[in-house]
């Protein structure tokens, strides 16, 4: 078993920063990619930020400038720092691993997600 637990959620004003943690835990052989996705309400869950096990980058184009990604291979975690928040930011934001597991083989896991509000 695998898990993904996020956390850094919460209720920030527009104009500031937020950053969240990702930390998968279980019977972890390798991580491939990691990556953020978000999920406003009525919405479709789309991919904010990615992140590969070398480090390579890829972010959808409305955060370029304001938000950055990155993971701690030790500690199989992945950050998502997102700074000059907006309030279309508004969602909730799930954690996205392409793990490798000892006991299933490869599988594409999520997080629980963590709601992330801002404010105008």
């Amino acid at each position: 078993q695998v898990q993904l637990v996020e956390s850094g959620g919460g209720l920030v004003q527009a104009g500031g920063s937020v950053r969240l943690s990702c930390a998968a835990s279980g019977s972890i052989a390798r991580i491939n990619a990691m990556g953020w996705y978000r999920q406003a309400p009525g919405e479709q869950r789309d991919m904010v930020a990615t992140i590969t096990s070398g480090g390579n980058t890829n972010y959808v184009d409305s955060v370029k400038g304001r938000f950055t990604i990155s993971r701690d291979n030790a500690k199989n975690t992945v950050y998502l720092q997102m700074n000059s928040l907006k309030p279309e930011d508004t969602a909730v934001y799930y954690c996205n691993a392409d793990v490798v597991s000892y006991s299933f083989g490869r599988r594409d896991t999520w997080g629980q997600g963590t709601q992330v509000t801002v404010s105008s």
